[in-house]
């Protein structure tokens, strides 16, 4: 089979597990595994290898069909998901999607539109095994707010999602992912501020172990004055894994008064483990506000030693520690039902790899 894959030449594509996407579009089947909604209102949606579950969906305000497929090298694949659209004013219950993989490759794809002054929640998570692929376009009208959390916790092959927002003024995307699984993952965004105004925070966490690959690459482009844009990102690497964070924003001639921040940390749990780190800024205006930072390190020996000092277990220590790290990506999703099964998630982890 030919998968037609992008290339690691491609700087865009230069620390990309195309290895690894093409391993998983070949898994042997799996029994499907057991999958469970938050305790949330509203749209369930359950898709098992890309195909609605009719029985165990509710679809509220959703509508599931074909869509336009992407340009994006992986987005393209995708031309049947779901898709939600409000009207002005309007606020719908959480939406929530859940994705079961059972082996091969499976392509969904999505579009949110608001309009002006609406609300929505968008809660996505994936479990199984396999080659999942997903295309999100989002439009979001003036002063319309969406919150968005994508849980990655597949037992084995690979989670890739492409993400092409476009936010009109006033607007606002607040967006976080976790991947805390066993699966590699290709997190891709670009993000476009096209109204005077905007806001938009992308970040989230990538925990990865043994030998996998995990990255995400992100653009935010400023085109209008007064955006603000936050890309937060923490990558914890145990054994001999990769994680690689690449930010980037961008800001045009006329978008004066931009406050754009990047936070880019990493932490090794294991010195044969990697943290890649790229930020960058192009900025063409000249009264903008614009900073990045990017770290990698072990655990603190001195705060372990402190804690070990008064009595607690070595073990219990590293993972406090390593709770607090990642904790300051996931502590910005508002609603607790969801926060808390990210941070369950990120715990098991921990508890697992350390």
């Amino acid at each position: 089979m030919t998968l037609d894959l992008p290339s690691n030449r491609e700087e865009a594509w230069r620390w990309a597990d195309i290895g690894g996407i093409a391993a998983a579009a070949v898994l042997a089947p799996i029994a499907r595994p057991d999958a469970s909604f938050l305790d949330l209102p509203g749209a369930k949606l359950l898709f098992v290898d890309g195909v609605l579950d009719d029985a165990a969906s509710d679809l509220h305000r959703v509508r599931v069909g074909d869509l336009t497929p992407g340009t994006h090298a992986l987005g393209k694949r995708a031309t049947k998901g779901w898709s939600l659209h409000l009207d002005e004013q309007a606020v719908a219950h959480p939406v929530q999607v859940v994705h079961i993989a059972t082996g091969g490759d499976n392509h969904v794809a999505a579009e949110i539109v608001l309009a002006a002054d609406t609300s929505a929640q968008v809660v996505e998570t994936f479990v199984g095994a396999g080659w999942s692929n997903r295309n999100t376009r989002i439009t979001l009208g003036k002063a319309a707010r969406l919150m968005r959390a994508v849980r990655m916790t597949q037992g084995g092959g690979f989670v890739s999602i492409r993400d092409e927002a476009e936010l009109g003024e006033g607007a606002s995307l607040v967006a976080t992912t976790l991947a805390a699984g066993d699966q590699g993952v290709r997190i891709d965004a670009a993000i476009t501020l096209a109204g005077e105004g905007g806001y938009a925070e992308y970040g989230g966490a990538l925990l990865t172990r043994d030998r996998l690959k995990q990255e995400c690459a992100v653009r935010v482009r400023h085109a209008e004055p007064n955006g603000q844009s936050h890309q937060l990102w923490r990558a914890v690497a145990a054994d001999q894994s990769q994680a690689s964070l690449a930010a980037a924003v961008e800001v045009a001639r006329h978008a004066q008064k931009t406050d754009g921040e990047q936070s880019l940390r990493g932490l090794l749990l294991h010195r044969t483990a990697t943290v890649n780190l790229k930020p960058e800024l192009e900025i063409f205006a000249d009264d903008v506000k614009c900073a990045h930072g990017a770290t990698v390190g072990e655990l603190d020996a001195r705060a372990l030693f402190y804690m070990e000092s008064r009595g607690i277990p070595a073990p219990r220590a590293k993972a406090l520690l390593t709770e607090a790290f990642v904790a300051d990506a996931l502590d910005r999703i508002a609603d607790e039902t969801v926060r808390e099964a990210f941070a369950a998630d990120a715990d098991a982890w921990l508890e697992s790899a350390l």
